[in-house]
């Protein structure tokens, strides 16, 4: 696996594997006892249509998506729903 750092990946955009747009990383969290990543904090594109993601969303109204469902990181970070 290739490493990636975490500064590289600010502000990438978000998308579902189906192509689906969900927006921009802000930020992702962690366990800071067990170090492992939680979630990818994405601030959403004002014309996502927030019915078309399953995902949970924080109080800020950014998405959550659980970093389990990263599927692959180029142009674009792609999640699976």
């Amino acid at each position: 696996m290739v490493d990636i750092l975490a500064e590289n990946l600010s502000g990438k955009a978000v998308m579902t594997a189906d192509g689906t747009e969900l927006g921009d990383l802000y930020n992702i969290t962690m366990d800071l006892k067990s170090g492992e990543l939680n979630h990818l904090l994405v601030s959403p594109h004002e014309q996502l249509d927030r019915g078309r993601t399953a995902f949970d969303v924080d109080d800020a109204g950014r998405i959550q998506v659980p970093v389990a469902n990263v599927q692959a990181v180029k142009d674009y970070i792609v999640v699976a729903r």
